[in-house]
């Protein structure tokens, strides 16, 4: 069974995730490249949560076609490239991940840019799932 490791000796998390998880032997993985905020039509949005929104989108799909759901997710790594960014990438995250019995591990990250200036941020996840 997958599980959340929150350990009472150091601090609380900042937000709505775990400091760690724990997979055990045998699991099946899934691991998502990072994803920007490009919609299939190619459109950007300029807004850093609608951007957010389409790379968890992107990665629903991911998982889906992997057999998986966002809940088997055990770190989500995420990248915004300015501390203005931090607030709609975290209301997006915190939207797919709400219900979820147990959150995963989480990393965002401040960056200088990616490939095109338009894009505000990228989300990479890996899921496992115990058979």
């Amino acid at each position: 069974m997958l599980r959340a490791l929150t350990p009472a000796a150091i601090r609380p998390p900042f937000a709505a995730y775990a400091h760690g998880t724990y997979v055990p032997a045998g699991a099946e993985w899934v691991l998502a490249s990072g994803q920007l905020g490009i919609a299939p039509d190619e459109t950007v949005p300029d807004d850093a949560e609608a951007q957010a929104s389409i790379c968890f989108a992107s990665i629903d799909a991911i998982l889906y076609e992997a057999g998986f759901s966002r809940a088997d997710t055990v770190r989500i790594n995420a990248f915004v490239t300015d501390r203005s960014h931090m607030a709609g990438y975290m209301a997006a995250r915190d939207a797919w991940i709400a219900g979820l019995a147990r959150p995963p591990a989480s990393t965002l990250v401040i960056v200088s840019g990616f490939t095109r200036e338009e894009f505000k941020v990228e989300v990479e996840v890996t899921a496992a799932r115990v058979p």
